[in-house]
């Protein structure tokens, strides 16, 4: 089968260079069951979810001469084993050594000759654990239409639902001269398409003056968006090498709740208070000139329902949109709780507040959502200049109930973002079971310390929490 990469996808498939691979990273770290967890069982509970993605079994196929954006077609030599892989961790298997594997990963591209995913059984780590690091292309991933596979493999009960048998035959793959009549037939025909599009957007605006002003709100947030000009000068924007530093930090989702509660806000600004506040200290520790009135502009992508979310129409009808959301944490402010308050404020004021999603609503969606949100947010992030905003920060709800993958507990779970262009640091952050988990992702040149961010996290909610009583 071909299709045509939109528009986005297509940009996101020109838009990376070696320095910048444009992927979406997931770490899980799962309990190891006393019969272990076999490459082969991996293998199968990945192929017997493939139906569900089947763009994972396409690769993307460019167009002669640039005549038209490239197309998906099916990978007549798909080979699974290339694509799940498996490796160990020398002893003593720490998770430093797993945070050492994740960045080398992370800093290759993957081969555009095939399906644009990798993922890796790590065997060999302490505590009797095992890990399982995706990669998928952000090409690849757009939220409704096509997961990320973290989405489709993870279920809700130790026993893993029966799949009816998959006969996948590949089509025929088109040659370079059907590439090029198709891209010459869709420039022809492009006027039309646009028309049509014009008339449906008419029809909408026609019978249904609630979606109007809807759209009407999201596009004045995109245009506020743009209307902020130039972030401020940080060291977090320089040269983005092509070597990464991978490091991970976790806090209890009741201490974030605790204080949602005291100062009366959400936990999404609890969980930006405490990344602006650990910002300072690493700003302070370099001996970083710090006024009272800096800022670090982050662009914090919020996940937001429609009216139309349907809950039973499955994994893909998860989240309904993606919103951009630019916020200075204030790093010049001192007082924790007043930087809480300030961001609280900006938040607030954002036409998309009132119907952000929330760990209630993901729990009640079949999969597990956290990478496809990432995935959106990470989009929504990569269609703004990168000059507009410092760092990206997406910070997405999961299920607070136990998951599983292939029968086997899911612990922890961790994005790694990909960096973007002159940028030199990312966070992810996911809450799971009770506990919020953040994945950083940093340049190894630009940010040598990183490793201590998890440390200046900490101590950034500790202060917040010793102020709250």
């Amino acid at each position: 089968m071909v299709a045509r990469l939109s528009a986005s996808d297509a940009s996101f498939y020109q838009l990376e260079n070696t320095s910048t691979p444009m992927y979406v990273g997931t770490l899980s770290i799962l309990r190891k069951p006393r019969a272990g967890l076999s490459y082969e069982t991996l293998l199968a509970t990945v192929e017997q979810r493939l139906p569900q993605i089947p763009r994972y079994r396409q690769k993307v196929r460019e167009v002669t001469w640039g005549l038209g954006r490239p197309v998906w077609i099916d990978d007549a030599d798909f080979d699974i084993t290339y694509h799940v892989r498996r490796s160990a961790l020398p002893s003593p298997g720490s998770d430093a050594q797993l945070h050492d594997l994740v960045a080398r990963l992370g800093s290759r591209p993957l081969d555009k000759s095939r399906p644009l995913w990798e993922m890796y059984l790590v065997e060999g780590l302490t505590k009797n654990r095992v890990a399982i690091y995706t990669r998928s292309h952000q090409a690849l991933v757009n939220g409704m239409t096509a997961l990320e596979i973290g989405h489709v493999i993870a279920d809700r009960t130790q026993k893993p639902p029966t799949f009816g048998e998959d006969i996948w035959i590949p089509a025929r793959e088109p040659g370079t001269a059907s590439l090029v009549l198709g891209a010459i037939g869709d420039w022809v025909s492009r006027p039309r398409q646009q028309a049509q599009a014009v008339q449906s957007v008419l029809a909408g605006v026609v019978t249904n003056s609630g979606e109007l002003a809807e759209a009407g709100r999201r596009v004045l947030d995109i245009a506020r968006t743009v209307a902020r000009g130039t972030a401020p000068s940080s060291p977090l924007n320089t040269t983005v090498s092509r070597n990464r530093r991978f490091t991970v930090a976790s806090g209890k989702l009741e201490d974030y709740r605790h204080l949602r509660a005291r100062y009366d806000c959400d936990v999404n600004d609890v969980v930006l208070a405490v990344i602006g506040g650990a910002l300072r200290n690493w700003l302070l520790s370099r001996g970083e000139p710090v006024k009272p009135t800096s800022v670090v502009r982050a662009m914090a992508p919020m996940s937001v329902y429609t009216d139309d979310l349907d809950p039973t129409a499955g994994p893909g009808q998860a989240i309904s949109e993606v919103a951009p959301f630019l916020v200075d944490l204030p790093v010049g402010e001192g007082n924790a709780v007043v930087r809480l308050s300030q961001i609280a404020h900006a938040t607030e004021s954002h036409s998309t507040a009132a119907s952000l999603v929330d760990a209630r609503t993901i729990v009640t969606l079949s999969g597990f959502a956290p990478p496809t949100l990432h995935a959106m947010g990470i989009r929504v992030a990569s269609s703004f200049s990168a000059r507009q905003f410092n760092l990206l920060i997406t910070n997405v709800p999961g299920a607070q109930a136990q998951m599983y993958v292939a029968g086997t507990k899911l612990l922890e779970t961790y994005a790694v973002p990909p960096l973007l262009s002159n940028q030199v640091l990312a966070i992810g952050v996911t809450s799971y079971h009770g506990m919020l988990y953040f994945g950083i992702n940093a340049d190894r040149e630009a940010m040598s310390d990183v490793d201590e961010f998890p440390t200046l996290l900490q101590e950034s909610l500790d202060e917040l929490l010793d102020a709250a009583g």
